[in-house]
């Protein structure tokens, strides 16, 4: 049981990981911070935001749950409600990133 917990701990830091180092780099790129929206312009570019969506989720939610606690005084239930989303979240985007790993390191 111990060995699982340390497992989802450790999946969802890389997922969280992932998320952060993702929307850094559209930060840096864009110069806007990432967002829950999706571009409707074309159909690759709206694939491309939602999938940018889909593994930035859990950085997005911290950044706007801290940022809520910190300039608008939300309850610090806000603050544990959010944290679990992401965290839940970043569990489920980091398998997929772990996955992503271990396909590439059995190549070589």
């Amino acid at each position: 049981m111990l060995f699982e917990l340390y497992l989802a701990a450790y999946i969802g830091c890389a997922g969280f990981v992932a998320a952060g180092i993702l929307g850094s780099l559209y930060q840096l790129v864009t110069g806007e911070a990432p967002k829950f929206s999706i571009a409707l312009g074309s159909w690759l570019k709206a694939m491309g935001t939602f999938l940018l969506c889909l593994f930035v989720g859990p950085f997005i939610i911290m950044r706007n749950a801290i940022r809520g606690r910190r300039l608008e005084h939300r309850p610090i239930g806000w603050l544990v409600a959010s944290s679990t989303i992401a965290g839940m979240w970043s569990i489920c985007s980091g398998i997929v990133v772990m996955q992503f790993a271990l396909v590439i390191a059995s190549q070589f």
